[in-house]
């Protein structure tokens, strides 16, 4: 078993995700009502954690890289920390590049999703800091492991993908994502190649949305013209 997955994410009417290169609201519509709606629809999910990818919860974390001299030989199987009945704060870090210094992410419980690569001083750090972890086989890249390691190891119903493109893109090919919710911004980026809810680098032809299909379940114009949609997501058998 795993936990339910939502895909949670805002964009640009042309699918981007940095709000820094939208075009300005329209007269009359303030910015900070359009930027409150994703917090408040995170919020009514009510979900046990949030997963990120390891560029987004090092720019949260804030935390540096420390020396651990003579680390010892650490297992590779999943560490629980003392978690304190608290959510999780998910990072996709299969190179093991973040640092915390602390056990959380604005108080919620850090775990790790590891590759069995990572050095031991690594696992020291995060074991020092209260870090919990767990490991996608040799490579990080084994996510539908990760997952089952979660739920085994912390028991949540419902998290929230919030990553960028590329991670989002790995849990749509590993069917990992149970539903999409997607508010759209009344902007546009217009930039060429940047980065979209979903950007899957898999081989050339390979399609990670193969044998997946959304259903509309919601959808709603919120204050200042930003629409929130839910689409659920059903497989075809086998």
């Amino acid at each position: 078993m795993r936990p339910y997955i939502i895909c949670h994410m805002g964009t640009s009417i042309d699918g981007r995700l940095h709000p820094s290169r939208f075009t300005r609201p329209a007269a009359g519509i303030p910015i900070d009502v359009l930027r409150s709606h994703y917090e408040k629809v995170h919020d009514s999910f009510d979900a046990d954690g949030w997963i990120v990818g390891r560029k987004t919860m090092s720019e949260m974390a804030k935390g540096t890289e420390r020396s651990m001299a003579d680390a010892p030989k650490l297992p590779r199987e999943a560490h629980v920390a003392k978690r304190d009945g608290r959510k999780l704060a998910v990072a996709i870090d299969p190179s093991g590049h973040a640092h915390y210094g602390k056990d959380n992410v604005g108080g919620d419980h850090v775990v790790a999703v590891l590759g069995e690569q990572v050095s031991d001083a690594y696992l020291a750090e995060l074991r020092e800091d209260g870090v919990s972890y767990v490991f996608a086989g040799a490579t990080g890249d084994d996510l539908s492991r990760a997952m089952e390691q979660l739920a085994s190891g912390f028991g949540p119903r419902k998290l929230l993908l919030e990553g960028g493109g590329r991670i989002n893109g790995a849990f749509l090919k590993h069917k990992l994502i149970d539903e999409f919710s997607t508010l759209i911004f009344p902007a546009v980026d217009g930039v060429a190649g940047t980065q979209s809810i979903v950007d899957y680098t898999g081989p050339e032809g390979d399609r990670p949305g193969a044998g997946q299909s959304l259903r509309l379940t919601h959808c709603e114009t919120l204050e200042g013209g930003m629409v929130w949609l839910r689409h659920v997501v059903e497989r075809s058998p086998g």
